[in-house]
């Protein structure tokens, strides 16, 4: 029987079109998952993962690689949640549960996210006195900045720019290469666990508070409606999820790693330019530049995210029915000037103290399991009836949420009250 050599191509070409559609679909799916959790990795992570590496060494380690799984179980619903009612987070909690429990998670949407911005704002005003920039020059560089790509186009656009932005965050893992780590203290040190020093307590909640804030569940619901997912792009918005999901807590503990190997005895830093200098001034071998561009990354891409989180997420409690479902409004776009240029002026008056980023992260630990609630409800009652969060799912969700909220309360409290 003969065999007609053409076959064989004409069979792999459609396969091969295949593969390089659902690339590039993939693609186009690529951003708010990703972008969320990069921007998750702001200064005020990045300074508490310094401060526990100086304090404790490699002992909060593990905690940080156990968030993983309760930081994704708990995006994908703000992402299942999203795609499937095409509403944002605040708009649905209004309609479900009442303008009362709307306007708490008002407070906390406020809350968090100015204190992400603040800090953000407060690292790159450290980084330029660092290199002599006075901190007027740098904040006015970077609020103007900011503007210009959020009045100047539409959120697909300063989406990339932030994913590019974000890409600054690699510089974390050479400085964690270049510190040199001792991986047999890295092992002993693991399962050496202080429980009981309310100081260790207190840097777990930091971390914990870290991790999870409520601007997170309303900027990724949000995005992916801004962004016209529908139900076909719902598995791989998981991916950008779950990627995003490790990738935010391997960039900490690159910074935890990195800390513990270089600036033991350094039991208190009080600036984001200190624990770059200090980094510099341990290891000589340490680029200071790599460092600052790693912090100057997660800044600009925080300061993103959290001011969309934060107008996204008031219009769509106050707004009108109108403005909630636009991401072109033009009282939105001027909203995100006036919270990026406010947080920028309150930052040039105020100093930059480690202690109030540490602070600002255990209000997290205290705001967040409130939003989480509302989205599990969420997640079992507006989403098509076989998505629905229930059974064996509904149980992991909630223990893993539940476990990592009772760590971070239980350590707040512990430190508070010891």
């Amino acid at each position: 029987m003969a065999i007609d050599a053409s076959e064989g191509p004409s069979r792999a070409a459609p396969v091969a079109d295949r593969r390089l559609a659902r690339l590039r679909r993939f693609c186009a799916t690529l951003g708010p998952g990703l972008l969320v959790m990069i921007a998750d990795s702001d200064p005020g992570n990045v300074v508490t993962a310094a401060q526990s590496g100086a304090t404790w060494g490699y002992r909060l380690a593990p905690l940080l690689l156990l968030l993983i799984p309760p930081l994704y179980f708990v995006q994908e619903l703000a992402v299942r949640v999203g795609i499937f009612t095409r509403r944002g987070f605040g708009e649905l909690v209004r309609e479900q549960f009442g303008l009362r429990w709307a306007g708490f998670c008002a407070v906390a949407l406020s809350l968090a996210a100015l204190g992400t911005l603040v800090t953000a704002f407060a690292a790159v005003a450290g980084i330029g006195e660092v290199h002599g920039v006075a901190r007027p020059a740098s904040l006015a560089a970077a609020a103007a900045l900011l503007v210009l790509a959020r009045l100047g186009g539409a959120y697909r656009r300063v989406e990339r720019v932030a994913l590019g932005i974000g890409a600054l965050e690699a510089a974390f893992f050479v400085v964690a290469w270049q510190a040199r780590p001792d991986l047999s203290a890295m092992m002993r040190e693991a399962v050496d666990i202080p429980w009981r020093d309310p100081q260790f307590g207190y840097l777990a909640a930091a971390i914990v508070g870290a991790s999870f804030s409520p601007w997170m569940t309303f900027y990724q619901q949000a995005a992916v409606v801004a962004g016209g997912m529908g139900p076909a792009d719902y598995r791989l918005a998981r991916w950008d999820t779950a990627i995003g999901a490790a990738l935010t807590q391997l960039v900490t503990l690159a910074v935890l790693i990195a800390a513990a190997a270089t600036l033991r005895e350094r039991v208190e830093l009080t600036s984001v330019g200190e624990v770059v200098e200090a980094f510099a001034g341990a290891r000589p071998h340490i680029s200071p530049l790599i460092f600052d561009m790693g912090v100057l990354g997660a800044a600009l891409v925080a300061v993103i995210v959290a001011s969309f989180a934060l107008t996204w997420g008031l219009t769509e409690i106050f707004g009108s029915a109108s403005a909630r479902r636009s991401s072109h409004d033009l009282s939105i776009k001027c909203a995100f000037a006036f919270t990026v240029c406010g947080s920028a002026i309150l930052v040039g008056a105020s100093p930059d103290l480690v202690s109030l980023i540490l602070k600002a992260q255990i209000a997290n630990v205290f705001l967040s399991p409130v939003v989480v609630v509302l989205l599990i409800l969420l997640a079992g009652r507006v989403v098509p009836e076989h998505l629905r969060l229930r059974g064996r799912e509904r149980a992991l969700v909630v223990f893993s949420s539940a476990a990592a909220s009772a760590i971070g309360v239980a350590g707040g409290f512990f430190a508070l009250f010891s």
